[in-house]
């Protein structure tokens, strides 16, 4: 009996806290722990407002959206007669991150890694980042081959629930390839192989270009260039079989093994054209360069394709597809091609649309465009376009896309993203070369003044022989035809003997200014013309040669002349730094007018060509002419004299010196010139995708006579050295003189350091 009365007392205990806990008016609510965040940041998150009903859901609410905030460890809830008790135990602050031994990387760019992964001065501490930003500095660590990095993190508290965290780094040694070999080559040496792979074993370079360091992204780069090797010399079934990679136990050396097989070689047997045939297929043939009876190449398979694509293009197929079939016969080693042509819908572009350019005006960009809004869709004007923007030398990217429309099925946008770059620029610098001596330089330029597309420059150059002060404005589309215009005011000085007792003793100093046009009349030919007046003053000594006190007795001190120039240039080499393909060709002519007292023509013509002999080798041939002569009965004035000899034209003799002498033996120039350079250049050794370093082995000639004549040609060869350093240009030549004269002044080694205008 007793035992029934407890249970029923205890039920009705129970029952009276169930209506105890249920719902209640918030009168006040209460926030308790907080040091650093505002109670204002906290009232922002609850779930709940003074006057509202609490009730277990509500609290459990308030809890879970605190603890989505980050900012705290534990929180806690109370209701106490309606007033809401909220105790918080917040995250501590981080107060700064150090690194401690780190040399490999700057100390802002691990700064930098860290943010990315959620540790910064100021963020809140989770500890589960811990191992996210240890392994964030690894794989920094180990992208740069230094595998044996050790890492330790230490926590520190601070006042003020704040921390610092410092990282303790034991960078360890850089793991080297110490061996890189391929298992299963058969047709090919080992070593003809490695030389295709940017990944190799310590050699003269690598610590400067790292290439001995393991990276996984270089080596899948240099497996596809194994496979397309092989694939070129027509082993159709070639495979890499494995990879393997190891590593030493002190981690300093690592081992690498390819093994691949293979196959047989296939030769080409047929090829045939299928599909929707819109162009002739005669002219679809000419497109396709792989033949019958040939080896299988996939760059020749790959360049079929993609012309045969790009002529559809042209009449605004943008999405047609070409693809080649293969039909293989394992048994005699051949391959037969059936490329299947699906032109597609014919579209034409809706809109351009232009992002980026913050700067440079949309005018300056679409007036280079050759693909025009409401067109019909052209992959060769798109690709022109993209060309002609990248040229202006304003951006550091140009992207283009043609996404289709949505909703249409006959139209595209073309959008053109720039990244542009500063274009203005302040300089000043020294350099040296064994023709000029020291040469100091300051310039002032904006390449695009106001986003116009118009070029500004004033220019101060001086060395040991010339001083040089300019000032340059270029408006390159005068008109809306493109047609550029622009001026020059400059100031020459010449003063030879102060350099070397090797050059005859006088000097003039030339004043000048210069309008000049160019009119485009293709895509790559430009025609110059100009007309401007120069002044010059000569002055010669005691000890000038009688060549020049004659020609100073007979014309005086100072000439003056009114020059009329004209031009035509074409550049369609591939690139202006690293040429590997393409010609250059030149011609220049000026004639003075009546009204000056000098009276004078000169002419010349240049043609350059860059022929690829592989991957890396290239031949460089050149060729430069000039004639220049007097009119009216006088003679060609001697400061407009030609020149040659030095770095820049033929190596192996002083610069400036080749050709006739005066009476003591001084080059005095002549009016003839006549320059031919052959050079083979290649990588220098461990620097292979290294494009500001190029070695060369040269052949160089050249004439400067007052008449042509094969016996007064010099010739030299060596070799030269050209880096494209952050400083500078740097040209060196070692070259021997070949057929020197007894007064020739031959130089073996030459070089310049910066530019000279």
């Amino acid at each position: 009996m007793y035992l029934i009365r407890l249970i029923l007392f205890c039920f009705f205990y129970m029952s009276t806290l169930g209506v105890a806990a249920g719902p209640i008016v918030i009168r006040d609510i209460r926030v308790e722990g907080i040091q650093r965040i505002e109670a204002g940041t906290v009232f922002s998150y609850l779930p709940v407002k003074v006057g509202e009903l609490i009730n277990d859901e509500k609290t459990a609410q308030i809890i879970r959206a605190l603890f989505a905030t980050g900012f705290f460890k534990d929180v806690s809830v109370e209701v106490d007669s309606g007033v809401i008790v909220v105790t918080v135990e917040e995250r501590p602050s981080i107060s700064g991150v150090d690194f401690i031994g780190a040399k490999e990387f700057d100390k802002d760019q691990l700064i930098k890694g860290m943010r990315q992964v959620g540790l910064a001065d100021g963020r809140i501490f989770d500890r589960s980042l811990f191992d996210k930003a240890e392994q964030e500095l690894k794989r920094q660590y180990l992208s740069r081959g230094r595998y044996a990095v050790s890492i330790v993190t230490t926590v520190t508290p601070l006042e003020r629930n704040r921390i610092s965290i410092n990282f303790t780094i034991d960078e360890g040694e850089v793991a080297k390839i110490r061996q890189l070999n391929i298992i299963g080559s058969k047709a090919f040496k080992e070593s003809e192989l490695l030389d295709l792979f940017i990944l190799r074993t310590p050699g003269m370079m690598t610590w400067w270009s790292k290439h001995d360091q393991y990276s996984r992204p270089k080596l899948t780069a240099d497996l596809e260039v194994l496979k397309s090797f092989y694939l070129d010399k027509g082993y159709l079934e070639f495979n890499v079989d494995s990879t393997q990679v190891s590593i030493s136990p002190d981690k300093k050396d690592m081992f690498i093994n390819i093994s691949i097989s293979e196959g047989d070689k296939f030769s080409v047997s047929d090829v045939k054209v299928a599909g929707e045939l819109l162009i002739p297929e005669n002219e679809i043939r000419n497109f396709i360069t792989i033949k019958p009876g040939e080896i299988f190449s996939r760059t020749k398979l790959a360049e079929s394709t993609k012309k045969i694509s790009d002529r559809l293009g042209n009449d605004g197929y943008a999405f047609a597809n070409v693809n080649a079939y293969p039909e293989i016969d394992k048994n005699n080693n051949l391959v037969a091609f059936t490329f299947f042509i699906d032109p597609g819908r014919k579209v034409y572009v809706r809109r351009i649309n232009l992002t980026g350019n913050t700067k440079t005006r949309d005018e300056v960009i679409r007036r280079e465009l050759r693909q025009l809004e409401g067109a019909w869709y052209s992959a060769d004007k798109i690709s022109l376009s993209r060309s002609r923007v990248d040229r202006l030398g304003y951006f550091t990217e140009v992207n283009v896309e043609t996404p289709a429309v949505q909703g249409a099925t006959d139209q595209v946008d073309l959008n053109l993203a720039v990244v542009e770059k500063p274009t203005g620029n302040i300089m000043a610098g020294a350099g040296y070369g064994t023709g000029q001596g020291l040469m100091l330089s300051g310039s002032i330029s904006q390449q695009n003044i106001f986003g116009s597309g118009r070029h500004v420059s004033a220019q101060i150059n001086t060395s040991q022989i010339n001083t040089v002060y300019s000032l340059s404005y270029t408006n390159p589309y005068f008109t809306e035809d493109g047609v550029s215009q622009g001026f020059d005011v400059y100031t020459r000085k010449v003063s030879p003997a102060k350099y070397s007792s090797a050059y005859s003793h006088y000097e003039t100093v030339t004043n000048g200014l210069n309008a000049r046009f160019g009119i485009p009349i293709a895509e790559r030919d430009m025609i110059t013309y100009g007309l401007g007046y120069e002044s010059t003053a000569i002055t010669v000594y005691s000890d000038s040669p009688l060549f020049y006190t004659n020609y100073v007795s007979t014309f005086g001190n100072n000439n003056d002349a009114i020059v009329l120039s004209g031009g035509w240039m074409r550049d369609d080499r591939d690139s202006l730094i690293y040429p590997t393909r393409g010609t250059m060709q030149r011609v220049t002519s000026e004639v003075s007018l009546p009204g000056g007292s000098l009276r004078y023509y000169k002419a010349g013509y240049q043609y350059q060509q860059y022929i690829p002999l592989s991957r890396i080798y290239t031949l460089m041939l050149n060729a430069d002419l000039g004639y220049g002569d007097g009119l009216n009965g006088l003679p060609l004035p001697f400061f407009k004299n030609y020149f040659a000899g030095g770095v820049s034209s033929v190596r192996g003799y002083r610069q400036a010196t080749l050709g006739p002498k005066d009476t003591i033996g001084n080059p005095k120039g002549a009016s003839h010139k006549a320059l031919a350079n052959a050079e083979f250049l290649f990588p220098f050794p461990g620097l292979q995708n290294d494009k500001s370093v190029r070695l060369g082995a040269f052949v160089d000639s050249g004439l400067i006579s007052d008449g042509y004549s094969f016996e007064d040609f010099r010739y030299s060869t060596g070799l030269s050295l050209t880096w494209t350093s952050p400083m500078g240009p740097l040209k060196i030549s070692l070259g021997k003189a070949l057929n020197a004269q007894a007064l020739d002044h031959k130089q073996f080694f030459q070089f310049t350091f910066g530019g000279v205008f």
